[in-house]
């Protein structure tokens, strides 16, 4: 990791509470804990996970499974899978030298194996996030017969979590990155950009937390009301004045169980990118795609 392994550890730490501090509508946060957890939680979740994620060395399964390991040990519930699942080939793809950040992670993700799936498939089944169900091919709780991922393509289509290891993160890198930065040239306070970004991804797509929880068209209902939010947002002069507005939706979401637990998972990646693509400097540079919303 040339030498900067702490400064990802503490990019790491960082992206987690960065994304706790912006109200996120559904989500916890700290203006409001929900669905059985606190923000202490979280944050203590991401201490514990910080070491695992990044050890030097160590393959994207191995990292996985002992983050999850020690969130477990930490918190006693799941509070963090999908980020870890996201984090963890970032984090590895830093221990290339001099090469964009995306071309490092496209490496990383090429060369995911057998061992990678078995280590994965058994920090998710510990984990038991909601909704999981059972999978007819590579369910987590059966013994791995594929790479980590090829596991991860069959699952894309209904998890977008999943999607990012077969689309070299596009989400992160197309989307969520160039909403984050205009985001940032439209506010000076780390809260609302981090909001902008959440909204961004609710927005954009069904949140695939929901879809397993409830069903598409919940998912889809919410999304429509993200997108309305996302566009008030940003139009507006003064953020202050519709945080009372989305606290209020956010306590409606949390009294319907509904958590939009994807969308603040990339969130957190996509804090995370940035600032790994901070610690590379020129050297690792992420090309940025122009942010488009094609999905109204």
């Amino acid at each position: 990791m040339n030498g900067c392994e702490d400064q990802v550890k503490a990019a790491y730490i960082e992206a987690c509470l960065a994304e706790l501090d912006a109200p996120k509508p559904g989500n916890v946060h700290q203006f409001a804990p929900g669905h059985g957890m606190s923000l202490v939680d979280f944050v203590r979740s991401a201490e514990a996970s910080a070491g695992p994620i990044v050890a030097r060395g160590a393959r994207v399964g191995a990292r996985i499974r002992g983050a999850v390991e020690a969130t477990l040990s930490a918190v006693g519930q799941n509070t963090n899978l999908g980020i870890i699942l996201l984090c963890a080939p970032l984090a590895a793809a830093m221990e290339s030298a001099h090469v964009a950040l995306r071309t490092a992670l496209a490496n990383v993700l090429d060369n995911l194996d057998l061992a990678d799936a078995a280590d994965a498939f058994s920090a998710i089944a510990a984990a038991n996030p909601g909704g999981l169900g059972r999978a007819t091919r590579h369910d987590v709780s059966a013994p791995a017969t594929v790479t980590l991922r090829a596991a991860m393509a069959e699952a894309a289509e209904r998890d977008r979590i999943a999607r990012q290891y077969v689309t070299e993160y596009e989400d992160i890198f197309s989307l969520g990155l160039p909403a984050l930065a205009m985001a940032r040239r439209r506010r000076s306070d780390g809260r609302w950009s981090t909001l902008a970004l959440y909204l961004t991804f609710l927005g954009a797509a069904p949140d695939t937390h929901i879809v397993r929880k409830f069903d598409a068209a919940t998912a889809e209902g919410i999304r429509r009301e993200a997108a309305n939010w996302r566009d008030a947002f940003a139009a507006a002069r003064d953020p202050e004045a519709i945080t009372e507005g989305l606290l209020s939706w956010d306590a409606k979401l949390k009294a319907r169980g509904i958590n939009p637990g994807t969308s603040a998972d990339l969130t957190v990646a996509t804090l995370f990118a940035s600032r790994l693509e901070s610690i590379c400097g020129d050297n690792c540079a992420a090309t940025i795609l122009p942010l488009r919303h094609n999905d109204d």
